[in-house]
């Protein structure tokens, strides 16, 4: 990981060693490597070797309104105070191949606030981001998006949002629009604007303390004041170095709110 981040200035060094385990154990695997060794002195050498790994170590999976109860909660609690906004900006943090961001654009359209909204996507993986501004999913994966879409309370069909041929579903460009993706890191990189909503879920479960800390500071910095925080389902603000400067909104769905007080 050291190599990884002298070499490419990719900073895997404080995901939890868990996870970098079974990530190298991978791509051990799938790179046809005998040793940690080997695979280090080839993507060290092969900047295309380095981007197969890239794939592996950020473990590039989602689903569109992936825990559907997240969503709901957001139409319930977060949506009636973004209304009082003129315009609004959304951080998605590790937004894999844009499937949370474009959740979130669906569900923004269908409240009427998605064209005074700006939705900042980023992520670390350029593969990955290519993918997500395509705005294309293959066409099995409908039937489960569909229904995490209804279970979050969607006003009408996921259907209305996509146009379905040969085997792929295209995203209305209305979706798109307003999303920017870009390349950023919570290990490195620093705060970029000032935003109403961040969602990074199931993204901190593969940093240790230290890292988990440094990405809430940036998402606190981020925040306006009295601004929204989405984790993921096993994740938690407890035991964090910020667990004071946020109050919950629905804990259960791992939702809180920028704390208001002076500390705040």
């Amino acid at each position: 990981m050291e190599a990884l981040y002298q070499h490419y200035s990719h900073d895997f060094r404080d995901y939890s060693g868990a996870s970098q385990k079974r990530r190298v154990l991978q791509a051990l695997l799938q790179m046809r490597c005998a040793s940690v060794p080997e695979l280090q002195a080839r993507v060290l050498r092969d900047p295309a070797q380095f981007r197969q790994l890239l794939e592996i170590l950020t473990i590039p999976f989602s689903e569109m309104f992936r825990d559907p109860g997240f969503f709901l909660a957001l139409r319930h609690h977060v949506v009636p105070v973004l209304r009082t906004y003129p315009s609004l900006k959304v951080w998605v943090a590790g937004c894999s191949a844009g499937e949370e961001a474009y959740s979130l654009a669906i569900l923004l359209k269908e409240e009427g606030l998605l064209e005074r909204s700006m939705v900042y996507a980023t992520d670390i993986n350029p593969a990955c981001l290519e993918r997500a501004r395509q705005g294309v999913f293959a066409a099995d994966r409908l039937p489960r998006f569909a229904a995490n879409h209804a279970a979050a309370g969607g006003l009408g069909p996921l259907s209305d949002h996509c146009v379905v041929a040969d085997g792929w579903a295209r995203l209305d460009r209305s979706l798109c629009e307003p999303l920017t993706f870009a390349d950023h890191s919570l290990a490195t990189d620093s705060v970029f604007s000032e935003t109403h909503l961040v969602c990074c879920r199931n993204v901190l479960i593969y940093f240790n303390r230290r890292l988990q800390d440094r990405a809430l500071g940036l998402f606190h910095e981020s925040l306006c004041h009295r601004g929204f925080l989405g984790l993921g389902a096993r994740e938690s603000l407890d035991f964090s170095a910020w667990s004071d400067r946020f109050d919950p909104v629905v804990k259960s769905e791992r939702l809180f709110r920028k704390g208001g007080g002076a500390s705040a």
